[in-house]
């Protein structure tokens, strides 16, 4: 069941809903000063808020919905793919080291971020009227 990609269409309200949850309390640590301020995650929390809302809303079941879904989600693709290659850059160079604080590490959070957002456009794209 987990691994059937019709339980997540079938349940793409709660996954929007999850991702909304996910978004404010991004932005809650940052703005409690919690993490450092980072314009890539800033982009990508939005993203994912933003994506969630289409889900939740029930605007992916329009083609503006997934208009809409598709160019905010390919732009925070790349915003996440570009500071997770700089990891892979620094990898390469022997230079990488995980944050102190694993949690707010950048390379994960971006990989993350950056399979959270493929597939929240993914689920817009897959929702009927």
């Amino acid at each position: 069941m987990l691994f059937e990609l019709e339980t997540y269409t079938r349940h793409a309200k709660w996954l929007g809903l999850a991702a909304i949850g996910v978004s404010v309390l991004a932005w809650t640590v940052e703005l409690m000063g919690a993490v450092y301020v980072c314009p890539y995650c800033r982009v990508q929390r939005t993203v994912i808020g933003l994506l969630g809302l289409i889900l939740f809303s029930g605007a992916a079941r329009h083609w503006l919905g997934k208009y809409a879904a598709l160019v905010m989600g390919f732009f925070g693709a790349v915003v996440a793919a570009n500071q997770h290659f700089m990891g892979w850059k620094k990898i390469s160079a022997g230079k990488f080291a995980f944050n102190d604080t694993l949690i707010i590490d950048p390379f994960l959070l971006s990989g993350l971020a950056m399979t959270a957002i493929i597939g929240l456009v993914w689920l817009v794209t897959r929702q009927e009227k």
